[in-house]
C-alpha cells in the first residue's frame, strides 16, 4: 500500500535503461526527493499551465545574506514544499551561509507520511554565479615605450 501511495514516475534528470531502451523509473522515497528537487529548481510561473508549481528560491539570488533573510527563505522553502508535495509531512529547514562564500547549504529534514520514514536533501544554492576564487599567482604588466 505504502509503495503505491508513494507512486513512481520518470526519473530525473532523464535516464535510458541501455538494456531495453525504456526511461528508468524512480519508486518509493526516491521518487520523493527527485520531487523536492524538481520543485527547488523550477522557478513559479516558469511553467505556464501551472503557474503556482515551484519555488520562489531563484528570487534569492544576491541577496544579503542576515539571519532575517535566511529565517524568511528557510520559511518560504518549508512552506512551498509542503504545498505542492502531500506525500511530506514535518519538513524543516536550515541554512548554512558559513560554509562557502558565494553559496547556501540549505538542509530539507521531512517526514514521508505513509512510510513513516524521515529523509533529508542536501541543496547548495549559489547566490552569485559570477563569484570566483581569487587567483594566487602575481600578474605582470607591460607597459610599451614610444
Amino acid at each position: 500500500m505504502a509503495q503505491e501511495f508513494l507512486g513512481s514516475g520518470m526519473k530525473f534528470p532523464p535516464q535510458i535503461n541501455p538494456a531495453t531502451g525504456r526511461f528508468e523509473v524512480a519508486k518509493g522515497e526516491t521518487s520523493v526527493k527527485e520531487s523536492l528537487y524538481i520543485i527547488l529548481m523550477t522557478q513559479k510561473s516558469e511553467r505556464w499551465i501551472r503557474p503556482d508549481f515551484g519555488s520562489s528560491l531563484m528570487n534569492y539570488t544576491f541577496m544579503d545574506t542576515s539571519t532575517t533573510m535566511l529565517n524568511l527563505m528557510a520559511r518560504e522553502i518549508a512552506g512551498d514544499l509542503m504545498k505542492q508535495e502531500p506525500r511530506l509531512a514535518d519538513v524543516n529547514v536550515k541554512i548554512d551561509a558559513k560554509s562557502k562564500q558565494g553559496c547556501l547549504i540549505i538542509y530539507i529534514d521531512y517526514l514521508i507520511r505513509e512510510t513513516n520514514v524521515r529523509d533529508n536533501l542536501v541543496f547548495p544554492f549559489y547566490l552569485d554565479t559570477t563569484w570566483e576564487e581569487p587567483e594566487e599567482t602575481e600578474k605582470e604588466i607591460y607597459i610599451e615605450e614610444e
